[in-house]
């Protein structure tokens, strides 16, 4: 870590957190619609703009961060420096996991996905693509979908479908996922149903 550039945090961070807060909140209750987080952050490589965001927002003193991949060291540091949340040495212990673009599920297994008695301790996972419109069309259901929706991701792989279906099948344990690319977010919960058409 050399020369780690501190800038592209909130210019109003009351604000600001505010407004992300409110439209993560909005794409959690109305999963597959797609948030626009543009302009309000700019983290090192690898993250982009609407993980920038959510991070800046969501994470804190108490909010252990654990990325994947290498060269990672800068965008912890920055995330440290604005947030004060500690980069998580174990994967299993954080709250927060920003992963690697074309990660396999299989990976994901260390992550928390609660427990019986406290499931909302699992780990919300940030997960970034190449597209939120141009690959294969998934069919969502579930809370906050009055029928059906669909969406069309590039990037999760072939493994994401079967990985999904087992994690809305274990709730109320399991992970909440959110999408990022560029500047857009959309959230996946664990109690949405996904399935290909």
């Amino acid at each position: 870590m050399q020369n780690v550039s501190f800038d592209g945090g909130f210019s109003d961070p009351v604000y600001t957190s505010q407004a992300v807060f409110r439209a993560v909140m909005d794409a959690f209750s109305s999963p597959g619609t797609v948030a626009s987080l543009s302009g309000h952050a700019t983290g090192p490589a690898p993250l982009c703009a609407a993980a920038s965001a959510i991070l800046l927002t969501l994470a804190d003193y108490d909010t252990p961060v654990w990325f994947e991949g290498e060269a990672t060291q800068d965008a912890a540091a920055w995330l440290t420096f604005h947030t004060g949340a500690p980069a998580a040495s174990d994967p299993s212990k954080a709250a927060l996991v920003v992963l690697s673009e074309g990660g396999h599920p299989a990976q994901w297994e260390d992550f928390s996905r609660g427990t019986v008695n406290y499931p909302d301790r699992s780990a919300t996972v940030l997960l970034p693509v190449r597209s939120l419109i141009d690959g294969t069309p998934l069919e969502l259901s579930g809370p906050g979908i009055e029928t059906t929706r669909q969406i069309a991701p590039d990037g999760l792989g072939p493994e994401f479908v079967a990985w999904a279906q087992g994690n809305h099948a274990a709730y109320p344990l399991g992970l909440d996922l959110v999408l990022v690319c560029n500047g857009d977010t959309l959230a996946l919960p664990r109690t949405t149903r996904i399935r290909e058409i």
